[in-house]
């Protein structure tokens, strides 16, 4: 990727209980629709979230974060969505639901190196 690149990225976040709205983020998505590309990157730090939340399933955390994944690479084991073209992918992926895994709103940006700038904005948001 020659240049600088528009992007737009979402937060990744864990609500243990919806209606108390207090989160932990857990991991970012990243695209740009002119460069064709999403990608995420995620954390489950099962010992900060147990201790954050007591009542939380991991195993069914995990395998929504493998389907995130497979619905980000387009992978047809995603199912339908994951045939998505990219930016329907990134807005389904990114759309308000009131599930224990939520993404924040999306926010733009501009960069020369979309993968540096996906584990930065992971360093800052979530490590």
């Amino acid at each position: 990727m020659q240049g600088k690149q528009v992007f737009e990225y979402a937060v990744i976040r864990v609500l243990p209980k919806v209606e108390r709205e207090e989160f932990i983020n857990i991991g970012v998505i990243l695209f740009s629709k002119r460069a064709k590309y999403i990608r995420m990157k995620y954390k489950l730090d099962k010992e900060r979230l147990s201790v954050f939340s007591s009542e939380l399933e991991v195993e069914l955390l995990e395998e929504t974060l493998h389907s995130f994944e497979k619905i980000c690479n387009g992978d047809k084991a995603g199912g339908t969505i994951a045939q998505f073209d990219i930016p329907e992918r990134f807005r389904w992926l990114t759309a308000v639901r009131s599930s224990c895994i939520q993404t924040s709103r999306p926010h733009p940006g501009f960069s020369d190196n979309l993968d540096s700038e996906l584990e930065k904005l992971f360093l800052e948001m979530v490590e």
